[in-house]
C-alpha cells in the first residue's frame, strides 16, 4: 500500500494557520488535496496533524471532508510519521507538507518510479538540497515504511525527529540506499511554497494566472509564470530553499 502522508499544524510562527488560508474559495490543504488525487501512485491520502488544541480545526477539516487523517506529537513529526504509517498499515510512505499547496501529481508520479525502479530506502527531488534542481514547493519524497521504522528507532537528534527525512540522506554512515530526481533545467531559484506572509500573497498571484491561462499548473507551467511575471517572483525572492535548516 503506497500512502501519501501530508504533514499539517496551525502552529506556525512565521504565517499562523496558514495550512487553512484560502486560495480560490477554499483551504490550502484541501486545494493541495485535490491535486494529489491525479496521482496515478497514491493509493491513499492522509493529514498527520499534531495532538495539541490548535490542531482541532484540522481535524474537524478532515472529519467534514471525509480526508483520512491522524494525529500525534507536534514536535516529534518522524514519530507522528511513523506511527500514523504503522495505523493505516502502508507499506510506502509519500511525505509531502501542507505549506505546497501547488505540488504536482506529475512529479509525485515521478518520484515514486525512479524509488520503485532503483529499488532504493528513499527517493525524492529537492533532497539533499545541495544537489536540488526543483524549485521550493514542489518537494516530494518516497520511503519505505521499513526505513521508516528504522530511523525511528534509531535517530536521537531531535533536528531530524522534527524534519522526518534528514536522517535518510543528511549521515552517509546511516548507509540508506538512495536517490534523487534530477531535472534538465536548474529551477531552484523558483518559489512557491508557503511559509512566510509574502509567499501567501505570491500563491493568491500564481493561482490566479492559472485560471487565467485555463493551466492545471504543473511545475513547467508555474515556472513559465514565474518567468513571465517577475513581479510575482519578487514578492517573496528573499527566501530561499532549505532556509532555518541546519545542515
Amino acid at each position: 500500500m503506497i500512502g501519501v502522508i501530508i504533514q499539517a499544524r496551525m502552529g506556525s510562527t512565521r504565517l499562523p494557520g496558514k495550512v487553512l488560508k484560502l486560495i480560490d474559495g477554499i483551504s490550502l490543504l484541501e486545494y493541495q488535496i485535490n491535486r494529489i488525487k491525479k496521482s496515478t501512485k497514491q493509493q491513499k491520502i492522509i493529514v498527520a496533524t499534531s495532538s495539541e488544541a490548535k490542531d482541532d480545526a484540522i481535524e474537524t477539516l478532515c472529519k467534514n471532508k471525509g480526508i483520512l487523517y491522524f494525529r500525534g506529537s507536534e514536535n516529534d513529526v518522524l514519530a507522528r510519521y511513523y506511527k500514523c504509517a504503522k495505523f493505516y498499515k502502508l507499506d510506502v510512505v509519500i511525505r509531502l507538507t501542507a505549506d505546497c499547496p501547488l505540488v504536482d501529481p506529475i512529479i509525485i508520479d515521478k518520484v515514486a518510479n525512479l524509488f520503485l525502479i532503483k529499488n532504493v530506502d528513499y527517493c525524492a527531488n529537492t533532497a539533499p538540497a545541495s544537489s536540488n534542481m526543483w524549485p521550493d514547493g514542489s518537494d516530494v519524497e518516497i520511503f519505505s515504511f521499513s526505513a521508516l521504522e528504522r530511523a525511528y528507532q534509531d535517530a536521537n537528534n531531535p533536528e531530524d525527529r522534527e524534519h522526518v527525512t534528514f536522517y535518510f540522506w543528511k549521515y552517509k554512515s546511516n548507509a540508506f540506499r538512495t536517490a534523487q530526481l534530477l531535472n534538465n533545467e536548474n529551477w531552484s531559484e523558483f518559489r512557491f511554497t508557503i511559509d512566510y506572509p509574502e509567499d501567501y500573497e505570491a500563491m493568491i498571484c500564481i493561482v490566479k494566472e492559472m485560471k487565467a491561462r485555463k493551466i492545471f499548473g504543473h511545475v513547467s507551467e508555474i515556472i513559465t509564470i514565474l518567468k513571465e511575471s517577475p513581479d510575482i517572483k519578487k514578492l517573496n525572492d528573499q527566501y530561499y530553499f532549505g532556509l532555518g535548516w541546519k545542515q
